[in-house]
């Protein structure tokens, strides 16, 4: 039987994935449509909302499985630039040169479109890709580590190489990818113009929803027997291990679910944002989604969402007049958190709330009856 606090927590839960669906599924979208709200915050707000994807799949992992991970930001990576590359075809023909290949390959003399950009021409297969080959790769990547017990901070480092591999990869121009520019100037998606208001308002919806549908995936798993072992992983693997668990398979799940949530995050990420550059899939952008979920509370998948969503607009409030700070601004939130709130924010509500609880049932003493006097036995 579940606690009053426990209950009163879980009914808090519920009533706030309600709230954050109403507010991020249809009171801003209608806000933007009456006036209230303009393009620009909608389009910053799809922003936030499409990293906060990538941050659950790294609660997942970190937080409930105790993997971490400095290389989610390659599985990002491969999500935006696969629709990116879709789009990039799709207006081709209308460029600066008129040409059936992109813009950036007529700077490098490319004049013919590379063989491994053909199937980006179907829209099916941009999307699907997006998510099926960050899946795909953290399964491969999972199968070569987890097996050969490789676990800790040498995974960690081994992700951290992977993803400094990716960003110079990604950065010459010799593969075809835009170099150190990346992939920008998308002008339509799917075949709807992105310069469209009725396009972005779009984007966004399908943005918060899919996020929205994310969390409660990831609320069923963690709810799951599956996500009771990734915490029993997290808190003693050796032991689940001599219970006979095969703890390799259950890290590789998790692991690949966590890659699919941050290539669908670079999905809904390229499009809304219009620019796509390695230095957003090198090894500084990982540890910020460390950060992201460390700050909001790991292991809470609210938190996740709570770190993401403020952290970055933090970010674009600051930056416009601290530019060159935010990096030490940021640096100096993830140290006063992890020293002062350990859990995160939400572990700190969450701790705040069971004491005001445990406050209102605190029996006064003046509120008990006396107890009635005890009769001296007669002889």
């Amino acid at each position: 039987m579940a606690t009053p606090i426990n209950q009163g927590t879980r009914n808090i839960q519920r009533l706030g994935v309600g709230v954050f669906a109403a507010v991020f599924v249809v009171v801003l979208p209608l806000a933007n449509v009456l006036g209230l709200l303009s393009d620009y915050y909608l389009n910053l707000f799809g922003k936030y909302l499409s990293l906060a994807v990538m941050a659950l799949g790294m609660d997942l992992l970190w937080g409930y499985a105790g993997i971490l991970s400095l290389g989610q930001a390659v599985f990002f990576g491969i999500g935006a630039y696969s629709i990116g590359m879709s789009m990039m075809l799709e207006g081709s023909g209308r460029g600066v040169y008129g040409e059936p290949v992109p813009d950036f390959m007529i700077w490098n003399q490319v004049y013919q479109l590379p063989l491994f950009w053909k199937p980006y021409k179907h829209s099916l297969i941009a999307l699907s890709s997006s998510v099926v080959l960050p899946a795909a790769l953290a399964a491969l990547v999972g199968l070569l580590t987890f097996r050969r017990r490789l676990r800790g901070t040498y995974f960690a480092i081994l992700t951290q190489a992977i993803a400094f591999a990716v960003w110079l990869m990604l950065s010459r121009n010799e593969m075809k990818l835009g170099g150190t520019n990346g992939l920008t100037d998308f002008k339509s998606i799917l075949g709807f113009s992105l310069g469209h208001p009725a396009t972005l308002r779009t984007l966004y919806v399908v943005t918060a929803a899919l996020l929205v549908a994310s969390f409660l995936l990831s609320r069923w798993l963690v709810r799951s027997k599956t996500g009771l072992v990734l915490q029993a992983i997290r808190d003693n693997e050796r032991r689940l291990e001599f219970l006979g668990y095969n703890v390799a398979n259950y890290k590789i799940l998790v692991f690949a679910i966590s890659a699919a949530l941050a290539g669908l995050s670079g999905l809904l990420y390229a499009p809304q944002v219009g620019i796509i550059t390695p230095s957003q899939v090198s090894v500084l952008p990982s540890v910020e989604i460390v950060i992201w979920v460390a700050f909001g509370g790991r292991g809470t998948l609210w938190g996740a969402l709570l770190g993401a969503i403020s952290i970055n607009w933090l970010r674009s409030v600051l930056t416009a007049s601290y530019p060159t700070l935010w990096p030490i601004i940021l640096g100096s939130l993830f140290v006063t958190v992890i020293l002062l709130f350990p859990q995160g924010l939400v572990g700190f509500g969450t701790r705040l709330s069971a004491f005001f609880a445990r406050s209102r049932n605190v029996v006064n003493p003046e509120d008990v009856a006396p107890a009635p006097p005890v009769k001296e036995p007669s002889f």
